[in-house]
């Protein structure tokens, strides 16, 4: 009962303790979402200024966006007193597990974006991949997409593409 009591009794001083980190990790996660906000438009016009393909626009903003979020929520929880180094570690860990999983989208997602920032082959042109001719239609962030004279539809994976031979006879 006196552990209760002497809860109690210290309660307002840890209240009135806590009140000024919570405010000022309030204060710090406003301003930090409204900078985040800022940044990614700025990347969004530099994107675009550089002429950045449209279709890998969005994946670098959300993974910049991302990461600044992460890093805001880290430094506001440290800022509340939490113990931010196992919270790193189980992000790191996450990280780790969920590239695991995801090892071969990934590769994709590699591929894709390195097809969007080298250019071997633009949408129109006539190549041969994988074994497979046709005329690009489609280069999206995990798969090309090829039609052959037949008009068939040949859907194939960004990582084969980025890390095999490419003929492009429209170039």
């Amino acid at each position: 009962m006196n552990f209760i009591q002497d809860t109690l009794n210290a309660l307002p001083s840890l209240i009135m303790e806590y009140i000024p980190h919570l405010i000022l990790a309030i204060v710090v996660l406003i301003i930090g979402l409204l900078l985040i906000k800022w940044v990614i438009k700025l990347t969004d016009q530099a994107l675009e200024k550089r002429q950045v393909d449209p279709s890998l626009r969005p994946f670098l903003k959300y993974l910049l966006k991302a990461m600044l979020v992460i890093l805001l929520l880290i430094s506001v929880a440290s800022m509340v007193g939490i113990k931010t180094t196992s919270f790193i570690a189980v992000v790191g860990a996450a990280g780790l597990a969920i590239g695991l999983a995801l090892q071969g989208s990934l590769a994709n997602l590699a591929g894709g974006v390195l097809i969007l920032l080298l250019k071997p082959y633009d949408v129109g042109d006539f190549i041969t991949a994988q074994g497979h001719s046709g005329t690009v239609h489609e280069i999206q962030i995990f798969y090309t997409i090829l039609y052959t004279p037949q008009n068939q539809k040949i859907v194939i994976p960004n990582s084969g593409m980025a890390n095999n031979s490419i003929i492009n006879y429209s170039a």
